[in-house]
């Protein structure tokens, strides 16, 4: 396992907090000083008292010092490398049809190919940036496209949403993304399969075997093979480790004095969308779904890729990190080793490495990497959705067009099976409206779940082993126990990001390298976060994490 060390700053602010007190003082602080407190005439009436402040800085020394931190944060950001950003080419070499790049929302012919004329009026608000050119862009139906121009704000911490990269996308012409689209198939029609169940389904023993014979599947394999234990999980040795759910999902949430169970309202089994073809391309037009949600009427733990699917329609991103933050301080697990209160006896942390603190940081760093991950979708990749490339496998192979579509996917066992229980070759929806109206790459939700979890990682002593592991029962009613090798603080955060991610790709929305790909994505915003909020504090201290590739990072 290789090892990296993040100091926090430029050189200057690796010093020593004593040094860098110091360093502040003297004449720097001198230079401002009279600026600094002002011209001070007579005082009318009784005397008034001088404050009692006392502090290792005077408050024109304090001055300096402030706006040498932030100095020294933005030479920092700075000082990252802002690369070329690489997409995958296929705007280009499909440019008559825009077949293989995101164009919901936008008007459609028949066949649910994109109108050129509106597609060049999008990629001129793209290049132009300007609020009025996304105003002039037509559009197929009543839903608006989702906040492009998000992805052109600045950060103020962290570094700037442009500078962390994703690689390119994978094709439609190449194995890959054959082998994600089978998964996302296999997905779909595996939704009301239990997750306690999948070692004993003959459903999802034929989705392993047929997602083994792709030659460019990049999901985890026992003996080069996909199996029931390794199937629909994320990437890290986490994701491998006991059941397939997250105990962050199932565990009731300490929130001040409630106490608040993690039953949800989810939907009825064997509702399925956009199976038919006039509907799925209305919805690609961006014309909103007649129907909405079949609700269960009694709340339930999540027990299926379909609970799974419904909790990441509507929660709040950050909701799950937020949740496993205080399920983790209500359990007393301990904190990274580096924490400088670890050892102490005189005091504690609390706005500073305690519970308040943490708390606020695993939620400060969703927005950032929101608008990082926006940058990328709509300015970079404009990657396709999963439903779009259904309808483009669908036509192919009814005969209604022809597309470069690698062949894998065309003779996959997972299309016939989808044509034999929908009566089409279009990818299930588990939601009416289907997916977002912004691209495909990278995935919001993968995107805040790396960044969330690395705060979350680094707080934590991800080694500390979670007690009293637990499954929903067959109904989704209760929580039982589960024998099951030891499940990590580490292991655990790891698996509810993947969780969440393939979360939306159960609901056929996302792909597979939408998830690998963003949470490193979001990693790479909170560790920058992270190494400028570094020269802020008053304690030496140092935070520990394990990366997404298995990686050790010390900031």
């Amino acid at each position: 396992m290789s090892e990296e060390r993040f100091e926090g700053g430029p050189p200057s602010s690796a010093l020593s907090r004593r040094a860098f007190l110091g360093r502040v003082g003297g004449a720097a602080a001198a230079a401002v000083a009279a600026q600094a407190i002002g011209p001070i005439g007579p005082v009318a009436g009784p005397a008034v008292a001088r404050a009692a402040e006392v502090g290792p800085l005077t408050p024109a020394q304090r001055r300096v010092a402030a706006r040498r931190v932030r100095i020294d944060a933005a030479d920092l950001a700075f000082g990252r490398p802002h690369p070329d950003q690489r997409c995958n080419g296929e705007e280009d070499d499909y440019g008559k049809t825009r077949i293989a790049n995101f164009s919901k929302g936008l008007p459609h012919n028949a066949r649910g190919e994109v109108d050129r004329a509106a597609y060049n009026r999008f990629l001129d608000a793209l290049k132009s940036g300007d609020f009025d050119d996304f105003e002039r862009i037509p559009l197929g139906g009543d839903r608006p496209l989702r906040n492009p121009l998000a992805g052109l704000a600045f950060e103020l911490e962290g570094p700037d949403g442009h500078q962390p990269s994703v690689r390119a996308a994978p094709r439609i012409d190449r194995p890959q993304n054959s082998a994600e689209a089978a998964e996302l198939y296999w997905m779909a029609l595996a939704r009301d399969v239990r997750f306690t169940d999948y070692d004993s389904s003959p459903l999802i023993e034929r989705a392993a075997r047929d997602l083994s014979r792709f030659s460019d599947f990049r999901g985890p394999k026992r003996g080069r093979k996909v199996t029931p234990q390794t199937i629909f999980r994320g990437d890290t040795a986490g994701d491998l480790a006991g059941p397939y759910l997250s105990q962050f999902l199932l565990r009731d949430i300490p929130y001040g004095s409630l106490a608040i169970s993690q039953r949800q309202q989810t939907v009825v089994p064997g509702m399925d969308y956009m199976t038919g073809y006039a509907d799925w391309l209305a919805i690609q037009r961006g014309i909103s779904p007649s129907q909405g949600d079949l609700f269960d009427a009694i709340p339930r733990y999540i027990r299926n890729g379909r609970d799974l699917g419904q909790y990441v329609h509507i929660d709040a991103l950050y909701e799950a990190y937020l949740n496993a933050c205080l399920i983790l301080l209500g359990i007393g697990a301990p904190f990274d080793r580096g924490n400088p209160y670890n050892d102490a006896r005189k005091q504690d942390g609390f706005a500073t490495f305690g519970g308040p603190h943490i708390l606020s940081l695993v939620t400060e760093v969703a927005t950032r990497a929101l608008k990082a991950v926006w940058y990328q979708k709509w300015f970079v990749h404009r990657r396709l959705r999963p439903e779009a490339f259904g309808g483009r496998v669908h036509n192919q192979l009814i005969g209604a067009a022809t597309y470069p579509i690698d062949r894998e996917i065309l003779s996959s066992d997972a299309v016939d099976a989808t044509r034999a229980r929908y009566g089409t070759f279009l990818l299930p929806q588990a939601f009416p409206e289907g997916s977002p109206i912004h691209p495909s790459y990278g995935a919001g939700h993968a995107t805040v779940a790396g960044a969330c979890v690395t705060i979350l990682k680094a707080w934590f002593d991800a080694s500390y082993v979670l007690p009293n592991p637990v499954v929903p029962s067959a109904d989704g009613l209760a929580l039982v126990p589960v024998q099951t090798s030891p499940l990590t603080v580490g292991g655990e955060l790891d698996k509810v990001a993947a969780n969440i991610s393939f979360g939306r790709n159960f609901a056929g929305i996302h792909w597979r390298s939408d998830y690998s790909e963003s949470v490193k994505l979001g990693e790479a915003i909170a560790i920058g976060v992270l190494e400028e909020q570094k020269a802020t504090y008053a304690e030496d201290h140092s935070l520990t994490l394990i990366r997404f590739d298995g990686t050790k990072v010390t900031i």
